[in-house]
């Protein structure tokens, strides 16, 4: 006698529907290779009335350099109360899983929900004495917390933030390896997730897992062909892109700009007695101060060759002076602390600075000023930072500079 059963007709039109839902949300990933739509659209299907159903899910994943597991998008509601609201409020609009996987945009700009806040601050050491969700990456398998066991094992930190005593985690994976996790519960309705739920959720998962994958490679691409490869710092072609964007701003907000043109005194030297290597390794390490010790909203990019270019948004030429004369000093002493062959300088850095609106209009005339500023600091001595003038420019011939 044969151990399977036949699907009754319940069963059956269930087992329809999951498939339906995984159709449909794989269709819609495949339109974006953006990976917070695409976190959305995972979550999103896991939660939706039309979709699986569960109250609330959180994705999860490895950041492989630093060894941790990291919260990156959670929905469903915090509190009862959230939960009649967000439900009651799908069901008055008569919302299908496509309107809710198409209302990322609106997603994106409402205030972030409290679960949402609270998952994006789980970060979690992969190691087996972390608990069931660092389990599911080391072991690449779905874990079902029901029992007292299985729920002394849950690390405190998912135990504090979630409030759930009853969950199921399971892996996201890409071919054989495991990027990372969805968790997953009911705490709302506290309806049983059967091992069917937990079997289509793992489907689910293996499809999620790849289309992750794609969008951080098209991401890692995308990111590759705007930075520098030496240095990592953004590329010319993307300040470009960036100072237009921020001069448009500044323009409609009424705010100032200023920017940085930076070039190493006296490179070539340096470069042609200790060689390429030290002259790459001399440039990376300028480029992590730049990076380090400007402002969150300042923009770094390696213009080209041995210059530098910061663009400070809503920073007056005071204030550009100041940090530009904090950059100088701090190149300065750490490379005066390297001992060099006989007659070999060392390296320093000229800045020149402009500023929106007095010294330019639009992006390539600001960097024009700039340089022109740049130059008179080179001709005055290098090693020093100097700001533009309107007298500068009547004895700048364009001509290119010796550096």
């Amino acid at each position: 006698m044969s151990i399977l059963q036949p699907l009754g007709k319940g069963d059956s039109d269930r087992v329809r529907r999951e498939l339906s839902v995984l159709y449909e949300v794989s269709n819609a990933m495949r339109t974006t290779l953006k990976l917070d739509q695409i976190f959305y659209m995972i979550l999103t299907a896991l939660t939706s009335h039309e979709g699986l159903g569960f109250n609330r899910a959180m994705l999860f994943l490895v950041n492989e350099k630093e060894k941790f597991l990291e919260g990156k998008m959670g929905i469903g509601p915090h509190s009862g109360e959230e939960a009649d609201r967000i439900w009651k409020g799908i069901e008055d609009e008569k919302l299908s899983l496509e309107d809710l996987l198409n209302s990322y945009d609106k997603f994106k700009r409402d205030p972030e929900s409290k679960l949402n806040i609270l998952v994006k601050g789980i970060k979690i050491p992969l190691s087996e004495e972390m608990g069931i969700l660092a389990l599911t990456i080391l072991e690449g398998m779905p874990f079902e917390v029901s029992t007292d066991k299985a729920k002394e094992k849950v690390s405190p930190a998912i135990k504090n933030a979630l409030s759930t005593d009853y969950f199921v985690t399971v892996p996201l994976k890409s071919k054989d390896k495991t990027l990372g996790a969805i968790l997953v519960d009911n705490i709302f309705t506290k309806k049983p997730i059967a091992k069917s739920d937990i079997r289509i959720l793992t489907m689910f998962a293996n499809h999620a897992g790849l289309a992750i994958e794609n969008s951080r490679l098209y991401e890692e691409t995308e990111h590759l062909s705007r930075t520098d490869w030496l240095t990592e710092l953004w590329n010319s072609g993307e300040l470009q892109k960036t100072l237009a964007r921020e001069l448009e701003k500044s323009r409609i907000g009424d705010k100032k700009l200023s920017i940085l043109m930076m070039d190493v005194d006296n490179f070539k030297p340096y470069n042609d007695s200790l060689g390429h290597q030290k002259g790459d390794e001399a440039i990376k390490t300028i480029a992590s101060i730049l990076s380090r010790k400007s402002r969150g909203d300042d923009f770094v990019a390696r213009y080209g060759g041995e210059e530098f270019t910061i663009v400070m948004p809503n920073t007056s030429k005071k204030i550009a002076e100041t940090i530009a004369e904090r950059l100088r000093k701090e190149i300065q002493d750490i490379f005066a602390s390297h001992t060099l062959p006989k007659g070999v300088p060392h390296l320093t850095m000229s800045i020149g600075i402009s500023t929106f609106p007095y010294d330019g209009g639009d992006k390539d005339n600001l960097i024009h000023k700039a340089d022109i500023a740049l130059y008179e600091a080179k001709r005055a001595g290098k090693n020093r930072v100097c700001s533009y003038n309107a007298s500068l420019g009547k004895g700048f011939l364009g001509l290119k500079k010796k550096r």
